[in-house]
């Protein structure tokens, strides 16, 4: 068998959704990421990165599809087509198949890149140029191919800025029309790296991007994988750092992978009793809609709260609910309760929800806007200028809308929020001073003052109705957890408690993306309630590995 002629000493790819590693990861959109390449490039001999980018493209190509029959690289003009030639030489010597199909000029191609198309050519790489007969050619083989055929998508950068056009979106239509497998290298082309959205396409016209089954992000990952399209397009996800100090450039966002237990979900002591654990209570179900209050209120209680309280705005479903009865119906208390309370307000709330805003605004120690609550602000400028006021008194808020709760409170359409998802929560958390989750695929959290992060966890068995009720109780109740057992000198009573509001959304969103990926693997749809359901025992589950 012939040898990989890989460096033993350099370390794998790394899936980054699926390992074992739940430390934070800094993401870098494009500008930033070029500037993260130029300065080590500088402090490494020529052409260093490169090569490690080929050594980890080779590797994480064998180890994905080891049985391929074929390996052909479809090739851009730059230097991510420049890691495919690298790739393509050390795949030679491995003695795979493989053939490059470049799009570009010798004497344009960047200098790295250029020293990659002539080391494949030295080991024998067939390469072939996409012209009008190269692309003929190209559509031809690859209408032929099965899964048994490897692509790597080594097009376009992560400095695209437009829809991709011309031979390129050809190309990629192409691609997407094979059986073959599809790698992406750095992200998929035609894919915004920087939020995960489809550039502008040309008028009449749909977006042309890769739909890969795996991508390999190199240095650090681009933010748009990981949020929005990128998901779809990326597949599963890998990462090589490259042997490089990705904090030698300041990041643009931060991958949530769990980190934010070690915060919130620390070990119950002996003397401690329900009330140690704060009330929560749940303010929503108009008419019709009781049933997202009580789903609210069941993740609340699985999420360790130590009372739950559920005040639903239709008088006549008031009752108990008989598979939990540890959780009391009740009228919303005075404002000297709600003073030392977690409040979920919105799950169902329909218009009657706007009634209860001002007290809650007001007095609510914490409090949680969700769905009806969010379009009641939306609408009302009092209420607006309430919630503004709340921000600046130093009690803490967050807000989880989806998109088009979120284009409502923006004055914008939902497709403007989803063009970029990391503008748009980040200009919610700055204008009420409170945090924010922006749901969706990839769920941003926005707070002022921090980077915004991405939910690492969680898959599309997620979008059934109740899923965010479910998500907002889930918040209530880690959120009153830790807020009523947090031990810590502030630095001021406003920042302290944003920052405590910040910590249990992200353990609640990731929390919540957990335990439907244990319930349902494949992404088929779950009930909203089975989710409620099961938080208790992913969250014993997760604290008792981090305690291992």
């Amino acid at each position: 068998m012939t040898p990989h002629p890989f460096d033993a000493a350099s370390a794998p790819p790394r899936s980054v959704l699926t390992g074992r590693d739940r430390s934070n990861l800094l993401l870098h959109d494009a500008r930033h990421g070029s500037e993260l390449e130029r300065l080590h490039a500088l402090a490494l001999p020529p052409h260093t990165l490169m090569q490690r980018a080929g050594q980890a493209l080779a590797r994480l190509a064998i180890a994905l599809a080891p049985h391929s029959r074929r390996i052909e690289i479809v090739a851009g003009p730059g230097n991510n087509g420049g890691d495919g030639f690298e790739a393509a030489a050390l795949l030679q010597q491995a003695g795979k198949t493989v053939r490059v199909w470049w799009l570009g000029q010798p004497d344009r191609q960047p200098a790295d890149a250029g020293a990659a198309r002539l080391r494949a050519l030295a080991f024998g790489v067939p390469v072939v140029p996409i012209d009008d007969t190269g692309q003929t050619l190209l559509q031809d083989t690859l209408s032929r191919c099965d899964h048994g055929t490897l692509v790597i998508d080594a097009l376009l950068g992560r400095g695209l800025n437009r829809a991709a056009d011309g031979r390129i979106a050809e190309l990629i239509a192409t691609i997407n029309a094979s059986a073959a497998a599809v790698l992406a290298v750095d992200l998929p082309s035609g894919l915004n790296g920087d939020t995960g959205s489809w550039p502008p396409a040309p008028a009449g016209g749909a977006a042309a991007v890769i739909d890969a089954d795996w991508t390999l992000a190199l240095l650090s990952p681009a933010p748009g994988l990981f949020t929005g399209s990128g998901r779809d397009h990326a597949g599963e996800i890998w990462w090589h750092d490259l042997a490089v100090d990705l904090q030698a450039v300041p990041a643009q966002a931060v991958l949530e992978r769990g980190a934010a237990f070690d915060a919130v979900a620390v070990p119950r002591r002996h003397a401690q009793h329900k009330g140690s654990f704060g009330d929560v209570w749940v303010i929503g179900g108009a008419a019709s809609m009781a049933g997202a209050a009580w789903l609210a209120a069941r993740a609340a209680l699985q999420c360790g709260a130590g009372r739950v309280y559920v005040d639903l705005l239709d008088a006549r479903s008031r009752h108990a609910d008989t598979l939990h009865p540890e959780l009391m119906p009740g009228a919303t208390p005075d404002a000297a309760r709600l003073g030392a309370s977690t409040v979920v307000a919105g799950c169902g709330g329909g218009t009657d929800i706007a009634a209860r805003l001002p007290s809650l605004l007001a007095h609510a120690a914490r409090l949680v806007l969700d769905a009806d609550a969010l379009n009641a602000i939306a609408a009302d400028p009092a209420l607006d200028r309430a919630l503004r006021a709340r921000g600046t008194s130093g009690r803490p808020t967050v807000m989880t809308p989806h998109p088009l709760e979120a284009a409502r409170l923006l004055g914008c359409s939902a497709a403007d929020v989803q063009r970029n998802r990391f503008e748009a929560a980040q200009t919610l958390a700055d204008r009420w001073q409170v945090v924010v989750v922006l749901k969706g695929s990839g769920s941003v959290i926005a707070a002022p003052g921090e980077l915004p992060s991405i939910n690492g966890s969680g898959n599309a068995a997620l979008a059934t109705p109740g899923s965010g009720d479910v998500l907002a109780g889930c918040l209530g109740g880690l959120w009153s957890r830790h807020a009523s057992t947090r031990r810590d000198a502030a630095s001021g009573p406003h920042a302290d408690s944003l920052q405590t509001a910040r910590q249990a959304t992200l353990a609640a969103c990731h929390l919540h993306g957990a335990t439907a990926q244990a319930l349902s693997p494949q992404a088929e749809a779950l009930p909203a309630a089975r989710v409620a359901e099961a938080l208790g025992d992913e969250l014993r589950r997760i604290a008792a590995a981090r305690r291992a």
